[in-house]
């Protein structure tokens, strides 16, 4: 347990709580954590979540797939971020995604009913949790507003810039490592693998860019974004 609350200190869910608050809220809301192989699946679609999960170790891809079997990921979770809260809070609590481990993932789970809900106590710590709670809400609603916008470009080459864009301003640097692979990028834009692959040789030749697997520098950074 002091393992586990030493790390979950450093989380945005249990931002400005010490180990002995985060400790004393898992006893009240109850967990559980549990381990998952890359490529296995956490949840379907069509499932019920009531739950909120939390990758402690790994990363955890969303994924939407249509009745021909294409696979669209519309995110992807690192560690220390949430996931699952958007349909654990909805009237029913069925899943329209899939969550799968993108690689070896510890997760930890929180019953979100328990979470959202104040204990008989009223303990300060608790009402701390759901404030974070909510605050990450909002922010997972701005996440799929910047999703929305790389998919409403016409072309591919401006998809993966603002793609990139939002990239290099989450990691306050033009030089950064992206969290998604070949196919991966290529799932989350919609696109074909070896156009994809096409348009970012396209890229580094007309010097826009440089890569090298997944760290990408921006060479020509544009401030009032990509419209092609």
């Amino acid at each position: 347990m002091t393992h586990l609350t030493e790390q979950l200190k450093s989380f945005s869910l249990f931002e400005g709580m010490v180990q002995e608050n985060i400790q004393s809220v898992l006893h009240c809301i109850g967990y559980t954590v549990r381990t998952y192989n890359k490529g296995e699946f956490i949840s379907l679609t069509s499932e019920q979540v009531k739950w909120v999960g939390i990758p402690l170790t790994g990363s955890v891809q969303v994924l939407k797939e249509d009745l021909w079997g294409d696979r669209v990921i519309l995110a992807s979770i690192s560690q220390g971020q949430v996931f699952g809260e958007t349909f654990a809070c909805s009237r029913d609590t069925v899943s329209t995604v899939s969550f799968l481990s993108a690689e070896t993932s510890q997760i930890l789970f929180l019953p979100f009913h328990q979470l959202l809900t104040s204990c008989g106590r009223s303990c300060a710590f608790h009402h701390r949790l759901i404030e974070n709670m909510v605050t990450l809400i909002a922010e997972k609603n701005f996440q799929l507003m910047e999703k929305i916008e790389i998919i409403s470009k016409k072309s591919l080459r401006a998809k993966i810039l603002t793609y990139l864009g939002q990239e290099a301003r989450q990691n306050g640097s033009l030089r950064f490592e992206a969290p998604f692979g070949r196919v991966a990028l290529a799932e989350y834009l919609g696109a074909d693998r070896s156009a994809l692959t096409r348009e970012l040789h396209s890229m580094k030749a007309d010097g826009l860019i440089e890569f090298h697997k997944n760290t990408f520098t921006l060479l020509q950074p544009q401030a009032g974004g990509y419209d092609g």
